[in-house]
């Protein structure tokens, strides 16, 4: 017999979600999705304009706040994908992210696109996540 693994779905509630037609993070089984993510509050309104660095924090607390509500936390994170409308701050963008990814290392990249959705948008990121089975020792990080 099959057994069918039906997807959980968490939203915040944004205006955004059902009009675009998304949810914020979708889970199936051990794999976690986040949709781009911004500097946004519960109401969905942009928070801290022209200041990257702390847009940066403010979008990586709204991923940890998805994941908690699915069962993980940033520990879980394997990749992200930073999306900036200015690379040339680069620096501030990737050291907030290293606040809080410089211990869990996932995979990333960051790309300059030519804006996102509102103006005062400055960073959006995306995050994939993987809960293991058991936590049995298999993980390591090799250096080349």
């Amino acid at each position: 017999m099959s057994r069918k693994i039906q997807p959980t779905r968490y939203s915040t509630g944004t205006k955004w979600e059902p009009i675009v037609g998304y949810s914020r993070a979708v889970r199936v089984g051990n794999c976690i999705w986040i949709s781009g993510t911004t500097a946004t509050d519960e109401s969905g309104t942009i928070v801290i304009p022209g200041d990257p660095y702390k847009q940066t924090i403010q979008t990586i607390k709204n991923i940890e706040t998805a994941l908690k509500a699915l069962g993980a936390d940033l520990s879980h994170v394997t990749r992200t994908r930073i999306y900036v409308t200015d690379i040339s701050q680069w620096e501030r963008i990737g050291k907030a992210h290293g606040e809080y990814f410089s211990e869990i290392r996932p995979a990333t990249s960051m790309v300059e696109v030519s804006r996102l959705i509102l103006p005062e948008m400055m960073v959006e990121i995306e995050a994939d996540a993987f809960i293991p089975d058991s936590l049995g020792g298999n993980e390591k990080q090799i250096t080349a």
